[in-house]
C-alpha cells in the first residue's frame, strides 16, 4: 500500500541591504537512487529574475544552481514534493555503489586516540558480524551524546563533539563517519528530511518534517546502510536523503558566496498525508 506524503519546505533569507549573491548551490532534491519514490517535485526561488540550472555533482546528487543578475535584498527557496513513505526493510534492499568509493575511506582526524578511548577496545567484541558491531556503535554514540539543535552553520570536529558530550545531528553523524573510517569502512555524510508522527500542537497534520543528518556505511551484504546517531536506529522510509558526500560541507542544503551583510534566516517545514490534502 502506498503512503504518499506531501512536503513543503520554505527557506527565507532577508538582507539589511541589497547584496550581490554568487551562484547558490541547492541540494534539496532526492537523488534517483533513493528507496523512496518521488511522485512529484517542484523547486522555486526568488526573486523571480533568478535562473536555475540542474546537474549531478561528484557524488551523483541532483543539484540546482541559482544565479542572479543584479543585487537582491532577499533570497527565497521553496520545495514542494510528494514522496512515497511505504515501509521497506533496509537490510534486504541492497544499494550497491556505482560511484568511486575511495573518497569515503579518507580519514579526517589526526589524533586517533580520542576514538580509541571511546571505543575502549569493545567494538570487536560487541557483535558477531560487522552489522552487529556497527549497530552497537551507533547506539553507543546516541546514548553517550545529548542531542543539541544548532542553527549556526558549521560542523564540530569529532574531538569537540566527544569532549562536549553533546551535538546536533550533523555533529554526531560526522562523528560516526570518523569512527567508521577509522575502523576500515567506507562511510559518507548524509543530509535529508526526517518525517515523524506527532500529536504536538505544532504538527496540525500529525506529521513533523525536519532537516536532518546521518551517516551511511558501506557493507558488502547490504550496500550503503544509514545509521541515525540521534535515535540510534538504522534509517528507513522516514529518512529521505537529499545529498551524500565525503565531507559535510559538500552536502549542505544551500551553499554559496554573498556580500558581507546582516542576514535574517527563517524556515518553514510541514508534511501532510496526501489523502488529507485531497479533503481540503
Amino acid at each position: 500500500m502506498n503512503t504518499p506524503v506531501m512536503i513543503r519546505h520554505h527557506t527565507s533569507y532577508r538582507y539589511d541591504r541589497p547584496v550581490f549573491l554568487g551562484p547558490q548551490t541547492i541540494r534539496l532534491r532526492p537523488p534517483a537512487r533513493t528507496c523512496n519514490t518521488v511522485l512529484a517535485y517542484a523547486l522555486s526561488i526568488g526573486p523571480g529574475e533568478s535562473q536555475i540550472t540542474w546537474h549531478q555533482d561528484l557524488y551523483a546528487n541532483t543539484v540546482a544552481k541559482a544565479t542572479f543578475q543584479d543585487r537582491v535584498s532577499h533570497f527565497d527557496i521553496e520545495v514542494r514534493m510528494t514522496v512515497d513513505l511505504t515501509p521497506y526493510n533496509p537490510l534486504i534492499a541492497p544499494r550497491y555503489p556505482t560511484e568511486e568509493v575511495s573518497p569515503f575511506y579518507r580519514e579526517e582526524i589526526e589524533d586517533k586516540s580520542i576514538l580509541e578511548a571511546f571505543l575502549n577496545e569493545e567494538f570487536s567484541s560487541s557483535g558477531e558480524t560487522d552489522l552487529d558491531r556497527l549497530v552497537w556503535l551507533n547506539r553507543r554514540i546516541a546514548a553517550a551524546l545529548r542531542y543539541q539543535p544548532r542553527m549556526e552553520p558549521g560542523i564540530w570536529t569529532p574531538a569537540e563533539t566527544l569532549s562536549r558530550q553533546t551535538g546536533s545531528c550533523r555533529d554526531s553523524g560526522w562523528l560516526l563517519v570518523a569512527f567508521a573510517r577509522h575502523l576500515g569502512f567506507a562511510a559518507r555524510f548524509v543530509s535529508g528530511y526526517l518525517i515523524q508522527s506527532s500529536s504536538q500542537e505544532n504538527a496540525p497534520h500529525g506529521l513533523i518534517c525536519d532537516l536532518h543528518a546521518w551517516a551511511e556505511i558501506l557493507l558488502p551484504q547490504h550496500g550503503w546502510l544509514g545509521f541515525d546517531t540521534t535515535s540510534g536506529l538504522i534509517t528507513a522510509q522516514n529518512h529521505i536523503p537529499l545529498a551524500v558526500s565525503a565531507t559535510p560541507e559538500d552536502a549542505a542544503p544551500v551553499s554559496g558566496l554573498l556580500d558581507h551583510c546582516q542576514a535574517r534566516f527563517d524556515v518553514l517545514m510541514e508534511a501532510q498525508h496526501l489523502h488529507e490534502v485531497a479533503k481540503t
